[in-house]
């Protein structure tokens, strides 16, 4: 991600599009338990609050803790670079244990 902003609208977008597909299904498909969706929601939206929180992580060292501006810069971009792939992978796992709870809460395919 390039900023803090564009990270916030994709962890928006992500766990909107989830919940929406949640309350979706839970209308839409018969026979769907309507008690597993209803809890997928608010553990999406437990999700998104979550990663929201872990977005704001701010680096704890000065320019003066460095040699020189360059070095600090090089320090503070791989720690933001690990703190964010820290968080997408989170993310992305929560994501695809939600998606594997939601694809339980849908009946048994007749043929």
């Amino acid at each position: 991600m390039a900023n803090k902003r564009s990270l916030r609208k994709y962890i928006e977008c992500v766990c909107g599009e989830i919940a929406a597909e949640c309350i979706i299904a839970s209308n839409v498909i018969e026979g769907i338990d309507r008690k597993a969706m209803e809890q997928q929601v608010v553990k999406v939206a437990l999700m998104q609050e979550s990663a929201l929180r872990r977005v704001g992580v701010t680096f704890d060292r000065r320019p003066c803790d460095f040699e020189n501006g360059r070095a600090y810069r090089r320090a503070r971009n791989a720690y933001y670079r690990a703190a964010y792939r820290s968080l997408l992978d989170t993310l992305h796992s929560d994501v695809e244990a939600t998606v594997a709870e939601m694809n339980k809460a849908l009946p048994a395919r007749k043929n």
